[in-house]
């Protein structure tokens, strides 16, 4: 996999710094790897779900941070892997307990309104809420004022 630096480009431009993490973050390996696997779904007209599955992993082992327009969610299992392995001997590991971090890109005016855990399933919900101000209005068709006609006054010659 090639990976492009675009770091002259970070000293070149101004305002566009997060178009160039975007970019780096698409091209990373890290965006590449498929674990867990997610769906997202439309619940409503401004309303979405992203459904993680993370079967073996306890409410204590997530967290979910919302920043700026990036949602993460992360996983991690290490402090119980370490003591569960003095107390049994694995003969075949098929069932994947590895940490993991998740990233989504939210677009603007969305937001996390809650999360919750059933069935090996991580579902966080998300809503867009657009500002009145940019919301589209419809602006009524008029009629024009009637207007008197103007008055035309003769000149007269003195």
């Amino acid at each position: 996999m090639r990976h492009y630096d675009l770091s002259p480009l970070y000293r070149s431009t101004v305002g566009f710094d997060r178009l160039f993490s975007m970019l780096d973050q698409a091209s990373s390996a890290e965006a590449a790897a498929g674990y867990p696997p997610y769906n997202i779904e439309r619940t409503g007209e401004h309303a979405y779900r992203i459904s993680v599955a993370v079967a073996g992993f306890a409410e204590s082992d997530l967290s979910i941070e919302s920043r700026e327009n990036t949602l993460t969610i992360k996983g991690s299992k290490e402090q119980q892997a370490a003591a569960d392995s003095a107390k049994r001997e694995l003969l075949h590991q098929g069932i994947a307990a590895r940490a993991f971090e998740r990233r989504f890109q939210l677009a603007d005016h969305v937001t996390v309104t809650g999360a919750s855990l059933e069935n090996g399933l991580l579902h966080v919900d998300l809503v867009r809420e657009i500002p009145e101000a940019q919301k589209p209005r419809q602006i009524p068709i008029g009629k024009a004022a009637q207007q008197p006609a103007p008055k035309v006054v003769e000149q007269v010659a003195a």
